[in-house]
């Protein structure tokens, strides 16, 4: 089946879940108009009904060829990449400065999901270049940024980032590829880069290469990285393409999903080393990719709403054809479509609700990044920072996270069919299954958030967050629904339950750090569960007031999500406070 983007869900989410209408309202958006949001995210899911998500499953079956040091991606890519940047969609969020369109980062996100959603694989590439879009604009000197910004911007050329080396995988500090200084300003780095997306294709002229390398001389770990920017194709003074660099594809990867994105082996320095440019400071590269790392994390948090909801729209329309048994107390001898069996209805409702709850966040994170930014208030820019720094591993790894078991749970709805290739279920399960490692495990978002997020300002940000939901938990409560059930109460335990877990790990912290990291995924699934029940009961308060459309669908949606996923709130909060002892003994078991 195809993809139909769920435009009215989306800006629900984005508008009340995220606050996007409000922020706007407060005057964080300057002159934008966001009644334009969506005629953009309805374009942007006709594009992708039309083009990519046809090409789905071609990019998997076909995958992509190594030749001659040069990757060939599937049949239609490379036709349908400049489509999609003739349409604009590169630059939606880009600097108007360098041919952007100067969109808000919020109305990319909801663009980013339809991307991964239609056609996850071919979605990663400019989700990428976005990214270097981002370090460039920041760090990048006025020279590169006008030799290499625009064509970026445009998605006339992509971008990759390069970290991860055989050694040096989530521990970047132990990289070994070295640069050294050419005397003229350039740098020659010379070493081996894996796992590299998009390393070599096709599909445009150029690729920008963002790579980590150290100096000589250079203090160990990560204080000694600096960041250079590496171009497949060295650019002539009048902007036209010149001689080949010295970075080639040595290998690519033969992987579980993702098929149609390049993995490569990039090799640099066979033929005296690849020409860089320094991007910021010396020895200050991490602080450059962390630029593009914050604005992948999101996008890949965005990847796994996406292919939730391709996963979860694909169930539906099986779940609604195929017949199997009868609904109970049914006559006769004729079977019923499975969705009228329970547990089916229960299944749907799960990935639909999971789904729903880890598109908001995302969105969240990215309206509080905008604001952090474009807010004319000096506060009002601080706070959002510190909101969207907070949200930012929650939003990554809890919707990777779902993106797994909802496609998981889109297999189980399609019963033995959802294990034939055929169906492309499971194809989705494959796919999704990388989200949850690259750009940071989400072990590590997680100890991000406690040692990190969590710890700022004495948790002044969770509080601050707290404080927000609880008043939405008594907007439900006064409003005495029936409709609602025992979704107020079912919130309210379960803010309860986040708080005091929340304190109990700001205390070990630094008294008891394993303690701490041995609680940080549990805490994270606690976070995201609770923040995601309460945004989800904000927006079936806010699609009941507006008394638009189908606003009980909203609060049915918000009602099962809280009493059958933020309920588990009690049982992680014990699992965080309990289970320390146990993980930090485990060598007994592990190593017996």
């Amino acid at each position: 089946m195809t993809y139909r983007a769920p435009i009215n869900d989306m800006l629900l989410a984005l508008n009340h879940g995220a606050g996007l209408r409000a922020a706007v309202k407060a005057g964080h958006y300057g002159d934008f108009d966001a009644d334009i949001t969506a005629a953009v995210l309805e374009e942007a899911g006709r594009f992708a009904s039309d083009v990519l998500a046809p090409l789905n499953r071609v990019g998997d079956e076909n995958g992509i060829k190594l030749e001659a040091d040069k990757v060939t991606t599937a049949p239609g890519w490379p036709d349908a990449y400049k489509r999609w940047t003739a349409a604009g969609w590169n630059a939606v969020s880009g600097p108007e400065g360098f041919g952007g369109q100067g969109l808000p980062l919020a109305i990319n996100a909801a663009c980013t999901e339809i991307w991964s959603a239609s056609n996850i694989a071919f979605g990663l590439c400019p989700l990428l270049t976005l990214s270097a879009i981002e370090a460039l604009d920041a760090h990048g000197s006025d020279e590169l940024k006008k030799i290499y910004l625009e064509k970026l911007v445009s998605g006339e050329w992509t971008g990759t980032m390069q970290l991860t080396e055989p050694q040096a995988g989530s521990d970047v500090g132990a990289l070994r590829t070295k640069a050294e200084p050419a005397g003229d300003g350039t740098y020659r780095i010379k070493g081996t880069k894996i796992f590299i997306t998009y390393g070599d294709h096709d599909m445009t002229d150029n690729i920008v290469h963002f790579v980590l390398a150290r100096l000589p001389d250079a203090p160990a770990g990560t204080k000694g990285i600096s960041l250079f920017l590496i171009p497949k194709f060295l650019v002539n003074a009048d902007g036209s393409l010149g001689a080949r660099n010295d970075i080639y594809p040595s290998g690519v990867e033969h992987k579980l999903g993702m098929h149609a994105s390049p993995t490569c082996t990039m090799t640099m320095g066979d033929k005296g080393g690849a020409i860089g440019y320094l991007i910021g400071e010396e020895n200050r590269g991490m602080l450059c990719m962390f630029t593009m790392m914050n604005q992948a994390r999101i996008g890949v948090g965005l990847e796994g709403v996406g292919i939730a909801d391709r996963a979860y729209q694909q169930a539906l329309a099986f779940a609604q054809e195929r017949r199997q048994g009868r609904a109970i107390g049914k006559q006769g001898d004729a079977s019923d479509p499975i969705i009228v069996h329970p547990d089916v209805k229960r299944m749907l409702m799960q990935m639909r609700a999971l789904t729903a709850a880890a598109r908001t966040i995302c969105y969240a994170t990215a309206v509080a990044l905008d604001v952090s930014v474009r807010a004319t208030d000096a506060r009002a820019r601080s706070d959002a920072a510190a909101r969207g720094a907070l949200l930012t591993p929650i939003a990554k790894a809890f919707s990777t996270d779902i993106g797994n078991e909802v496609t998981s749970l889109g297999v189980q709805v399609h019963g033995g069919m959802g294990f034939i290739e055929e169906t492309g279920a499971a194809q989705h399960y494959r796919d999704a299954r990388i989200t949850a490692i690259y750009e940071g495990t989400n072990g590590i978002q997680s100890i991000d958030l406690v040692t990190r997020k969590l710890a700022v300002n004495g948790g002044a940000s969770v509080w601050a967050l707290l404080d927000e939901l609880k008043a939405i938990v008594s907007q439900v409560e006064g409003l005495n629904d029936p409709a609602f059930g025992t979704t107020g109460p079912k919130l309210r335990d379960a803010l309860g339950s986040l708080e005091r877990a929340s304190r109990w790990l700001l205390e070990r912290v630094t008294s008891a750090p394993n303690d701490a990291l041995a609680a940080a995924t549990p805490y994270l699934r606690l976070f995201g569960s609770t923040l995601g029940g309460c945004m989800l009961a904000g927006e079936a308060l806010a699609a009941r007031d507006a008394g638009e459309g189908e606003p009980q669908r909203y609060v049915t949606l918000a009602r099962f999500f809280a009493e059958n996923v933020t309920v588990q709130a009690g049982a992680l909060e014990r699992t965080v406070m309990d289970s320390a002892e146990a993980v930090n003994g485990a060598d007994a078991v592990l190593l017996a």
